[in-house]
């Protein structure tokens, strides 16, 4: 898996961090930021639709 390295708000990152663990959802910030990734592109792909912007993938 290609590794991607990114600057993030401390308070963003502490945020986040609550979320993360063995009480979290989440069982790293990784997971968390990959999961959010995939959350926002099924979110963009939705509004394409709605758009009539999705182009036929070949």
């Amino acid at each position: 898996m290609p590794k991607v390295s990114l600057d993030v708000p401390e308070h963003l990152l502490e945020d986040l961090k609550k979320h993360v663990g063995d009480h979290g959802k989440f069982v790293s910030v990784a997971d968390a930021i990959r999961t959010a990734c995939r959350k926002m592109l099924d979110q963009l792909d939705a509004i394409d639709i709605r758009h009539g912007r999705v182009k036929d993938e070949v």
